[in-house]
């Protein structure tokens, strides 16, 4: 990476060519990460930009095949050339990232924040989203088969993470391992995963770290395209479709996109169909904007359905067909997301207003033959609100202080099992962040202060002639902190060390659940106390131009740590009682992942990573849904040019887990397993548009095994056996 500090006033303009040959790269990428604006180069490789926020600001510049180069330019008070030759790609290079404290270059960042671009996303052979994401070191995903996926970062999951949508956190009764996250897979430009506490940037909820899924980049001015692109599963029986078009004209952006899946009971490798495990989903996002002098106004919109079968003993006994339709107990959700993203520009000072929405509808529907089919109809509304602002001092300092808050109702409709009560929660917080950065070290500290209230007025626990419950009202107060640093030992090898602490609120079902969910009772506990953990983190990553190293370590200390227990109470009717319970717990492991592209084999990649961690709780005993010890291996042939084919490849792997002998009480052993992927892809060029075709495939061997955090392996059952996916990307210029 080659950084200038150039100046201009709100204009950047320049040519990017090949550094071997002299020749220009037309249709190559400039691109300000900070507040998403770019442009791409003509024919001859030159390229315009204006209309730039004042000050020192990163911007990439990358094109097909070639390192991407990130530069430092101060936009000041003159006209600013900047001139960048590329070389081509050995290894993936360093990448801006906008999830941490301060949006900025990987290398400098006090803490790791993984990344998969959307190419990637396509090629894991699974219908389900939190799969992919799952094939990050560290992160791992709790399973009700395909269709019902929660992830898991070193150890910790539900409610002690956050998902975020475009940076706003998702709210879709995220308090069990069955409720899944409600994503639209259509526009996905990239996810970035921060594996640790996250407090102090987004609040109650991030103890163990976020998964950020951000749009695609938008189009250079004066350009429309779409694209449409097809997936199908072989193991489900699921077709999997997304259409989309989107373009920048002069001031305006906007896009509009449309996805449907539909899956069949997944098959074993014993090749038994796992009863009702069936799921469907349908979306449809929007997004309008405008870019001017003094900033950027976009709004983005999204509406989703899903219906997700539960395989559980009722269904179990009642579904013997093959069909797609959800007829009997399944999740019946709708999720509404109205998003108003802005960022100001005062100077060389960055503001960002950031308003949104949430509309999520839960419905469990059982089976005809009840007296009731609905069984639970629950409305959440929430609304989330942001301002924070990032002040640059000199050269070697910035600073971000902002405010963030949340409004959230929940609200029984009419159906018998009120699994959560009607409340009112309000969130409001405070934070102060300060960088100090020079060639060779980055410190980042920062403080957050916030107030948590729950109202539950009284009301029946359901209908008819159900007990009363309530009224309560809880009140928290919580500061956290980081304190953080990147220090390079030399251009190529860099050391990171990072302590922070994080909280988070009881949350609503923690404190109040009393009653049947799934196949279970669960009671809440009224009295419980804050979460708050204490994690240091230290990495070491190596890059050169052939291989790239990154090892990290990290001890978690809980106090208070929230977990639902099984016990041996039952109910009158039989059903086990759960109880929400806290503790002193520790959680501790590490990650490291290896990725080599040897000399002169620039064909050639070789790649590992491995993953570890291990919970306990502090008077013995080990804590729930820990994943087991896993490795990966890979080896991928990649072919640039051949005939009408570009950037072709062929990949085998293999995932391995080890046996998990560390269980909680009430779980069992799980025995380790190894599955075998392979797959297969390339562009075609027709015309001046590259259709891209793959074939990628998991478990091949159709091995029969049980992961320890599928929720379906107390009921004997195992998990997905072969499946094959094919993917036909097809774009369409249709002005550029």
């Amino acid at each position: 990476m080659v950084s200038f500090v150039l100046f201009g006033q709100d204009m950047l303009t320049g040519r990017v060519y090949d550094k071997q040959t002299g020749t220009p790269l037309p249709g190559a990428n400039i691109y300000f990460p900070a507040f998403e604006r770019g442009v791409v180069t003509d024919s001859d490789g030159n390229y315009t930009i204006n209309r730039l926020p004042k000050g020192e600001q990163l911007v990439t510049i990358s094109f097909v095949g070639y390192t991407t180069k990130i530069v430092k330019v101060n936009i000041g008070v003159k006209t600013t050339v900047l001139n960048v030759a590329l070389s081509p790609e050995v290894i993936q290079g360093e990448e801006v990232v906008i999830s941490g404290n301060f949006a900025g270059r990987q290398h400098v960042n006090t803490v790791k924040i993984n990344t998969l671009e959307r190419k990637s996303l396509l090629n894991v052979a699974s219908p389900s989203f939190i799969k992919a994401i799952a094939s990050i070191p560290g992160v791992d995903m709790i399973s009700k088969g395909p269709g019902v996926g929660t992830p898991v970062i070193r150890g910790l999951s539900t409610s002690n993470i956050l998902f975020l949508n475009n940076g706003i956190p998702m709210e879709n009764f995220q308090f069990s391992e069955n409720h899944p996250y409600m994503i639209d897979e259509s526009n996905i430009g990239r996810v970035e995963v921060i594996k640790g506490p996250a407090s102090l940037l987004y609040g109650s909820g991030a103890v163990g770290g976020i998964i950020n899924v951000i749009p695609q980049k938008q189009l250079p001015p004066g350009t429309i395209r779409g694209k449409a692109v097809f997936k199908y599963y072989s193991n489900t029986d699921g077709p999997d479709g997304t259409i989309g078009i989107r373009g920048t004209n002069n001031d305006l952006v906007w896009g509009l996109s449309g996805h449907a899946a539909s899956n069949k009971d997944y098959i074993d490798g014993n090749g038994n169909r796992v009863d009702n495990s069936r799921f469907s989903t349908n979306s449809i996002k929007a997004n309008i904007g405008l870019l001017k002098e003094r900033g950027s106004f976009k709004l983005f919109g999204e509406y989703s359905t899903n219906k997700l079968g539960l395989t559980v003993p009722p269904a179990i006994q009642s579904v013997n067909d093959n069909e797609r339709k959800n007829s009997v107990w399944y999740q019946d959700l709708s999720n509404l997301l109205v998003h108003s993203k802005n960022n100001l520009y005062f100077g060389d000072v960055i503001t960002n207003i950031d308003v949104a929405w949430q509309k999520n509808h839960r419905r469990l529907q059982t089976d005809p033959a009840l007296p009731y089919f609905t069984a639970v109809d629950m409305l959440l509304n929430t609304l989330h609100y942001s301002v924070r602002s990032t002040i640059p001092v000199g050269s070697s300092y910035k600073f971000s202080v902002g405010a963030q808050g949340m409004w959230q109702n929940n609200k029984n409709n009419v159906a018998p099992d009120h699994v959560l009560p009607d409340a009112t929660i309000n969130e409001v917080s405070a934070f102060a962040l300060g960088q100090y950065q020079t060639e060779k070290i980055n410190i980042e500290t920062g403080l957050r202060y916030t107030f948590y209230h729950l109202f539950v007025p009284a009301q029946p626990k359901g209908w008819p002639n159900k007990p009363l419950m309530g009224p309560l009202v809880k009140q928290y107060s919580n500061v956290s902190f980081s304190l953080g640093a990147t220090y390079h030992l030399s251009e190529q090898l860099l050391i990171r060390a990072n302590i922070a602490s994080a909280f988070r609120s009881p949350n609503l079902a923690e404190l109040t659940q009393d009653g049947v969910h799934a196949t279970r009772y669960e009671k809440g506990n009224p009295d419980l106390k804050t979460q708050r953990n204490t994690e240091g983190d230290l990495g070491l990553h190596l890059h050169t131009v052939h291989a790239t190293v990154d090892v990290s370590g990290f001890y978690n200390y809980v106090n208070n740590y929230i977990y639902l227990s099984p016990s041996t109470d039952t109910t009158e009717s039989g059903l086990p009682i759960y109880y929400y319970q806290q503790n002193r717990a520790v959680l501790f492991g590490g990650e490291a992942k290896v990725h080599v592209h040897p000399h002169p084999a620039h064909w050639l990649h070789l790649m590992a990573d491995w993953s570890y961690v291990v919970g306990k709780k502090a008077d013995g005993g080990f804590l729930p849904f820990i994943p087991a010890q896993k490795f990966r291996f890979e080896i991928k042939v990649e072919k640039q040019t051949w005939s009408v084919f570009r950037n072709s490849y062929f990949k085998m792997g293999t995932n391995i887990a080890l046996a998990q002998n560390k269980p909680a009480q009430f779980e069992t052993p799980t025995d380790g397993y190894w599955l075998l992927d392979a797959g297969i892809g390339t562009n075609i060029e027709v015309g001046k548009q590259l259709i891209s075709l793959s074939i990628n495939g998991n478990n091949l061997l159709n091995k029969v095994y049980q992961d320890h955090l599928s929720t379906l392996k107390p009921l004997g059952i195992y998990d997905m056996g072969r499946n094959v996916m094919l993917v036909l990307t097809i774009p369409v210029g249709i002005k550029n």
